[in-house]
């Protein structure tokens, strides 16, 4: 059964974050399947909000050790319950994470450390500014071949692909709030190239999304 559409709201504890997050889990179940390691390692979820998203992966992955992280400490409590409720063994206590403030993430001993980090619809109602701090979070974080998936509906050279996606960003600017809206894919590679990361695969996403997935620039790429 579909759920009603409830009202546009991007606290991450609130019903239309859990039924956006309903709509869109499945088919980056299919891409996650595919992109992240085959072998033990570590994955990072940027911005987990309630936990819904890591808490419904993590259980198809035995071999990988999930580890939630948000600047608001105040979905923490919400995480862990998700965990526990659902037997959950394989998720780490969240970790405070601020995008904007690299002294919640730069510590020479978690260098490389991870081989995937995740991050689900958050800038249609985050600043573009934020994905600096994002990429320099990845290239501190990742190991050599490691990834970066970033999921969400983006413009692409500054159009929109499909109508939907322009009256999504219409009504999310008229909402009032400055950062709000759909950013441009080309925004998010300069701030990768910035931090020697780059796009390597933008996927097609249900609903007019996608899951672009960043990694390094190869020694061979950057002498050219």
């Amino acid at each position: 059964m579909n759920q009603e559409k409830p009202p546009l709201d991007p606290h991450p504890l609130s019903e239309y974050v859990a039924w956006a997050g309903n709509r869109n889990r499945e088919p980056l179940m299919g891409v996650l399947k595919e992109k992240l390691p085959k072998d033990p390692a570590r994955v990072l979820e940027l911005a987990s909000g309630s936990g819904m998203h890591i808490n419904y992966f993590a259980p198809h992955f035995d071999h990988l050790h999930f580890h939630p992280s948000d600047k608001d400490e105040e979905v923490f409590d919400n995480i862990k319950q998700l965990r526990q409720e659902q037997g959950n063994d394989n998720i780490a206590d969240p970790m405070h994470l601020d995008l904007t403030n690299p002294d919640t993430w730069i510590n020479p001993d978690t260098k490389g450390t991870f081989s995937a980090l995740f991050c689900i619809n958050i800038f249609q109602v985050a600043p573009i500014s934020i994905a600096d701090g994002m990429m320099a979070c990845a290239d501190h974080y990742l190991d050599e071949d490691g990834i970066l998936l970033i999921y969400g509906p983006f413009q692409v050279q500054g159009t929109f692909t499909t109508d939907s996606n322009k009256e999504f960003h219409d009504t999310l600017s008229g909402a009032g709030v400055s950062e709000w809206g759909l950013k441009d894919v080309a925004d998010l590679q300069k701030a990768a190239a910035r931090h020697g990361l780059e796009l390597k695969e933008r996927i097609d996403m249900p609903a007019n999304n996608f899951s672009l997935i960043f990694g390094r620039i190869n020694a061979q790429e950057k002498s050219l």
